[in-house]
């Protein structure tokens, strides 16, 4: 398997086996996908989103898998700071002894509109969500992340520097940057591979409320695109980063 067919991609059944992996976004979507395959595929799942109760709806999807028992930490990106991240971070290492995964997933788009008519504070929110949250985060888990023996980060990523994406927009666009640094910082003595995936439009509550008039069974599912996230966050990737895998 090569990084450019990974639509295909079969992973072992083993694939995270003691792997320990943060996946933001887990309630839903894209995230609540990823966190069933990697703990499908032997990962404890640490599962986080603002929602608890779509959470324990995960972790009990999980939990009726078989996996290893996953684990919840609710966070609201609006409102959280630096301290939040740190005390993760704290509370994450204490649990677990280990951080080998980093999921950067949670999305929330705001509005569609032209620039001239963004309202400051909804800017504020969507950069605080998109941007100011994933570089937050990932700043706080670095000194974990430094010490597993096979480390991976992954942003899912989405080609919208485009007409009326706005905040949303200049964001993505801010996370490509984040994770291009990252992997030129992180290509060396001590790797940690940072790679993106733009899935294209897929199926999800999201996509659905801002593209009300599209036929959402066109869309592939969540589930339909989880080979590059398994692909990336394995040990097949080892070697390859600084990659924006897009799906056709």
């Amino acid at each position: 398997m090569t990084p450019e067919n990974l639509e295909h991609y079969t992973p072992a059944p083993d694939l995270l086996k003691e792997r320990v992996i943060l996946v933001t976004g887990a309630s839903e979507g894209i995230g609540r996908a990823a966190a069933k395959a990697y703990a499908a595929h032997g990962a404890t799942v640490i599962l986080m989103s603002k929602t608890i109760k779509k959470l324990e709806n995960v972790y009990d999807e999980i939990e009726a898998l078989g996996a290893p028992q996953p684990a919840i930490y609710p966070m609201n990106f609006e409102g959280a700071a630096a301290k939040d991240y740190d005390d993760l971070a704290q509370t994450v290492e204490r649990e677990f002894g280990r951080l080998d995964g980093l999921l950067n997933n949670a999305a929330w788009i705001g509005a569609l509109t032209p620039f001239k008519m963004l309202d400051t504070e909804l800017w504020s929110r969507v950069m605080m969500v998109n941007l100011h949250a994933p570089f937050m985060l990932t700043r706080a888990c670095l000194p974990l992340l430094e010490q597993a023996a096979d480390p991976a980060i992954v942003f899912s990523s989405q080609d919208c520097q485009r007409a009326y994406w706005g905040a949303f927009g200049v964001a993505k666009g801010g996370q490509r940057a984040m994770a291009d640094i990252l992997a030129h910082e992180y290509d060396g003595d001590r790797p940690i591979r940072v790679n993106s995936i733009d899935t294209g439009p897929v199926r999800s509550q999201m996509r659905l409320t801002h593209f009300p008039g599209e036929d959402p069974n066109r869309l592939r599912t969540p589930e339909e695109v989880m080979g590059p996230y398994l692909y990336f966050m394995g040990p097949e990737s080892r070697g390859v980063t600084g990659m924006n895998y897009r799906m056709g």
